[in-house]
């Protein structure tokens, strides 16, 4: 079924947007089943091994099948259409939905930490780490393919929901080695005390990744601005329109799969209005080319109006 995923939308270079929210929820779904078979295994083997590094990992693996439940259902909101009373969207609901997730992600952290720390004091002897150890190599098995095939999806829909999932394994896939390195300690060296020290420095980056999720979902939810190299490459395309004499108010948005861009074109005075939306239908075409999800809104204004604006407010007046 993954592999047929792979052939019709992976390897398709331009999919539309039906196709594109279609991949989000297979991704979502892929998430959940390897999460609960992760977090079966791992009980398994902590049961067997007495290992806290090991059942430091189920905890996050249950935690992850929490945290991709929610995006599920944070992909699906967010595909629903356009509405009355929602006209840009549900996209947003990705944002909410990475946040909530750094909050489980935070919370397995802290309880992680808080046994590391209690069994500094009181130490567990560790057994059947050979047990351990195959069950940990089975885990990075299938954490490796569930990344990699996230991280193709969120190349081809920028789904902040599922990159977030992807953050989350792939600090699963760190900690898994983290502790295959652990149970060897243990098994050779008989340094017990490393087991639990394993599991502090996995809380220490569960804790660090849950912040870098949550900052980043912040910063969509407040309307960041998209990436600078995106709005040169949007302002290059305007700069390819030779009636354009210069720009302001220009800001982004994102909001799910889309983009949305405002922008004033100063344009002749002397241009009558039809030949102005001309003008911007033709910047539009161009943006829309290079961007086929974007949403943008162009105001003309004659060159060399003055009036308040946005810039003034920012940085100043932008100039061609």
């Amino acid at each position: 079924m993954t592999c047929k995923i792979w052939r019709k939308y992976l390897n398709n270079s331009e999919l539309d947007e039906k196709s594109l929210k279609k991949l989000k929820t297979f991704a979502a779904c892929a998430s959940i089943s390897v999460s609960v078979a992760l977090s079966l295994i791992k009980a398994g083997a902590a049961i067997i091994t007495g290992s806290l590094s090991v059942l430091s990992s189920m905890v996050d693996s249950l935690t992850d099948v929490i945290s991709s439940s929610i995006s599920l259902v944070a992909v699906k909101f967010a595909n629903k259409p356009l509405t009355e009373h929602h006209r840009y969207g549900y996209g947003k609901a990705e944002s909410v939905s990475a946040l909530i997730q750094s909050a489980f992600i935070a919370g397995s952290g802290g309880f992680i930490l808080y046994d590391g720390i209690c069994r500094f004091i009181d130490p567990t002897p560790i057994k059947q780490t050979a047990v351990g150890l195959w069950i940990m190599i089975i885990s990075i098995i299938l954490t490796v393919a569930l990344i990699t095939f996230q991280a193709a999806v969120v190349k081809k829909t920028n789904s902040q929901a599922i990159e977030a999932d992807s953050a989350h394994y792939t600090v699963d896939l760190l900690t898994n080695g983290a502790i295959i390195a652990s149970l060897l300690v243990v098994h050779y060296l008989n340094w017990q005390w490393f087991d639990s020290l394993t599991a502090v420095l996995i809380s220490a980056y569960l804790l660090w990744n849950a912040g870098h999720i949550a900052l980043k979902a912040l910063e969509e939810i407040t309307d960041h601005e998209v990436d600078e190299e995106i709005k040169e490459k949007i302002i290059a395309l305007v700069h390819e329109v030779p009636e354009i004499k210069g720009y302001h108010d220009f800001r982004t948005r994102v909001s799910g799969l889309r983009m949305f861009i405002e922008i004033h074109l100063e344009l002749d005075g002397n241009l009558t209005l039809s030949q102005s939306h001309d003008i911007s239908d033709k910047v539009e075409a161009k943006i829309l080319a290079e961007f086929p999800l974007a949403q943008i809104i162009v105001h003309q204004d004659p060159y060399g109006l003055h009036e308040k604006r946005l810039d003034h407010e920012i940085s100043g007046h932008c100039e061609l």
